[in-house]
């Protein structure tokens, strides 16, 4: 069983920030450093213990922002303009990876109200591990200088800070502070995710995927948009990236976003939908068995995928499309699907005995449907 990340924010992690700042800022109190950020660190969860360790640098590092923001720079791993996240660690040379992220979190917290230099230590920082949570109270305490910020940046040598400026602006940020004015209205950063959607790495294009994604939730039509403009003349790279962007819209079934990928029309043919087992048990799986029969004259381009859904107790429901296929259908051409749906508990979903139904989509539409009954 893989360790819990929490557990990389713990005794040697402290030692190690203490290490590097006392090496580059004598005056500082290690000692008090250390048992303030040690003390009840073991009980707490992730986000948690780098807060816990954001609060004993504020305390111990220099009430001057701008001294703290150079002390915290000097004591960094020297910088690299590549993207192999595997060099970002700590040693010898200063700081790195997991004991960045507490540093970010003291910028945010103490450099509001001087946020040039607290976006400069920002850009120092990212590039040794993220600074995509710590940037987004700049984002809402002061939009201008921050977006007209992240626009120099999309031109940045370090490809950790050009990812830096599509992942922090992010509307909706897993772990992050939501930034309420770009869902309601994400024009500001759509100049940012011009600029870097093809960016030669892959690393920063797989972040301007995600927030079109994220856009794409509030406001399909956007994205819609997007791909009408960019698709059309698109590179392979670029291609993947407004693929990646796509999901959630194709998943819903979204029709221009399907015809901006040639998949809108109905299927031309019948689908036969099997299960098996049809009575499985938590901690199983399904087998969904789909039969496609093509008709017509021509290949059809189809995107396959399946809604499990749930009638609850109170009258409500649960669905969730899953992802299945994306496949072309020669004229006249049966071709067999098969796929296992697993029936195991996590924690972002629960499962609950009872009867389940599995809808198979093709370009969105409702093409087949059959029932399971899942046993505790």
């Amino acid at each position: 069983m893989a360790e819990p990340f929490k557990n990389l924010v713990g005794a040697q992690l402290v030692a190690d920030l203490q290490n590097h700042l006392r090496r580059v800022h004598r005056r500082f109190p290690a000692d008090r450093f250390v048992q303030l950020a040690t003390t009840g660190l073991d009980a707490l969860e992730l986000k948690a213990r780098i807060q816990h360790v954001a609060k004993a640098l504020s305390a111990t590092l220099p009430t001057d922002f701008v001294l703290a923001a150079d002390v915290i720079e000097a004591a960094l791993l020297p910088a690299r303009l590549d993207d192999d996240l595997r060099a970002l660690r700590t040693g010898p040379e200063g700081l790195a990876g997991f004991a960045v992220w507490p540093l970010t979190e003291f910028v945010a917290a103490q450099g509001l109200q001087h946020p040039e230099r607290a976006l400069a230590a920002l850009h120092a920082l990212t590039q040794r591990a993220t600074a995509e949570f710590a940037i987004r109270p700049f984002l809402v305490e002061h939009e201008r200088l921050t977006l007209a910020t992240l626009q120099r940046w999309t031109h940045d040598a370090s490809p950790h800070v050009r990812r830096l400026v599509s992942e922090g602006s992010r509307p909706r940020l897993p772990w992050g502070l939501q930034l309420q004015r770009f869902i309601a209205d994400p024009s500001p950063t759509l100049p940012l995710l011009e600029a870097l959607q093809d960016d030669p790495s892959e690393y920063v294009r797989r972040s301007v995927a995600n927030h079109l994604n994220d856009i794409a939730k509030d406001h399909p039509a956007v994205v819609a948009e997007w791909l009408e403009r960019f698709l059309p003349d698109a590179s392979k790279p670029r291609r993947a990236l407004l693929k990646h962007a796509s999901r959630t819209l194709v998943k819903r079934g979204d029709q221009r976003v399907l015809r901006a990928w040639g998949l809108g029309g109905a299927l031309r043919g019948e689908v036969q939908l099997r299960l098996s087992p049809t009575r499985p048990r938590l901690g199983t799986f399904v087998e969904l068995q789909i039969e496609l029969r093509a008709k017509g004259k021509q290949p059809q381009a189809i995107v396959l995928d399946y809604r499990v859904g749930r009638q609850r107790k109170n009258g409500g429901s649960t669905q969730k499309v899953w992802k299945g296929f994306q496949l072309t259908l020669a004229p006249g051409e049966v071709r067999e699907l098969r796929k296992r749906h697993p029936l195991r508990q996590v924690s972002t979903r629960r499962l609950e005995p009872g009867a389940h139904t599995v809808t198979v989509l093709v370009n969105g539409r409702e093409v087949a449907t059959a029932a399971f009954e899942l046993r505790a």
